[in-house]
């Protein structure tokens, strides 16, 4: 199922990809456009390509999870004591037990192992072997990629959103507006990260919001990370916010007497969001390797709902011992996932060449 399942991801993007070259090649008006240069440029950047490659793959299995684990996460994740597995005893009878139970027989925690691409005792398949309470590990893996992509798209997202916001805002008022935004990111950014993540995650549980139950902390966790990537994006794309603010077009729409926010949406957003798009992506790996090392520390996603990083902690004892997988395959997933999204966010940053296409645009926006 693995191996159709990513085949068919990967023909529906080659069908996407030969659509694009068809109608550029054939059935678009203009022989060329700015994004034709962007995507040969990334067409030619082989790390960034293999990171694009490693981004998809952790997207399918997120996204597909349901069809690629070999049990379902209500059996073996959330509900294991109210799904039985049938299967065939010792004298050959057939036999119903609850999940839970049987799992108890198969956890790999030192001293008994299931491994990698190993049957356990009642003939359920395992790719990546169990984990400690002898949970099928791939079944988790899947459903903890599905955690990590939800909380790092929602915690990018409403940060990339509210620092290209509050850019726009500052550099097109600048004065006492940017001075008072600039005292604001300092003071977010001058308290250590994870001191501050733990800080908020706690005062925020200990007060019983409700959002505290969404997805096992995991919408609460997203927003304090929102809140906290937030200066950073913000400081990425200040400067080329303010030198698009005095470009010549952004006069002569104030004394046109353009709306300030007709101003900022229509000739200052389509110049800067490229530069959030490219820190953006940086910062959607780095979300995901935080959501994990704060898993690890024992904050943020709760059980049952899957999380690499609680799986690290969970089987960092047993690494040198035959089951070595629990904590070993997870961390391994971890650092693909984190260096694809790097290389990508570095091919794209290449591709766009954004100081160049500002230079080729300019006296088109004055128009």
């Amino acid at each position: 199922r693995v191996v159709v399942v990513y085949a068919y991801a990967f023909l529906l993007l080659y069908w996407f990809w030969r659509g694009y070259l068809t109608y550029r090649n054939h059935y678009r008006e203009a022989d060329w456009a700015p994004i034709d240069d962007s995507i040969d440029r990334l067409r030619g950047h082989p790390w960034g390509q293999a990171g694009l490659i490693i981004v998809i793959m952790f997207v399918v299995l997120a996204t597909w999870a349901p069809a690629l684990g070999p049990v379902t996460a209500e059996e073996n994740l959330y509900e294991p004591y109210q799904n039985e597995h049938t299967y065939l005893n010792e004298n050959g009878e057939v036999t119903s037990s609850p999940h839970g139970t049987l799992n108890i027989q198969t956890r790999s925690n030192g001293n008994t192992n299931v491994g990698p691409l190993e049957y356990d005792r009642y003939d359920r398949w395992a790719p990546f072997g169990t984990n400690s309470d002898g949970k099928d590990l791939f079944t988790f893996l899947a459903y903890g990629a599905r955690t990590s992509l939800v909380i790092g798209l929602l915690a990018t997202g409403l940060s990339a959103g509210f620092a290209l916001a509050l850019a726009m805002i500052t550099s097109y008022y600048r004065g006492l507006v940017d001075l008072v935004a600039v005292i604001g990111s300092d003071s977010i950014q001058s308290v250590p990260f994870v001191l501050l993540v733990i800080l908020l995650f706690v005062v925020l549980r200990e007060a019983n919001h409700p959002i505290v139950n969404l997805y096992d902390g995991g919408i609460l966790l997203a927003l304090i990370l929102a809140f906290v990537y937030w200066p950073s994006l913000w400081r990425s794309i200040r400067g080329p916010s303010l030198q698009i603010a005095q470009a010549e077009w952004i006069d002569a729409a104030k004394s046109f007497g353009q709306r300030p926010s007709v101003t900022m949406r229509k000739h200052m957003a389509p110049y800067v969001v490229i530069y959030i798009i490219i820190y953006a992506s940086l910062v959607l790996g780095t979300i995901v390797i935080t959501t994990a090392a704060l898993s690890f520390l024992g904050i943020g996603i709760n059980p049952p709902t899957p999380e690499w990083g609680r799986m690290i902690a969970e089987g960092r004892s047993f690494v040198s011992t035959k089951s070595w997988h629990v904590a070993t395959i997870p961390g391994i997933l971890i650092v693909l996932v984190v260096t694809g999204f790097n290389a990508f966010g570095d091919a794209l940053r290449d591709a766009l060449d954004v100081q160049a296409d500002i230079g080729s645009e300019g006296g088109g926006g004055g128009a």
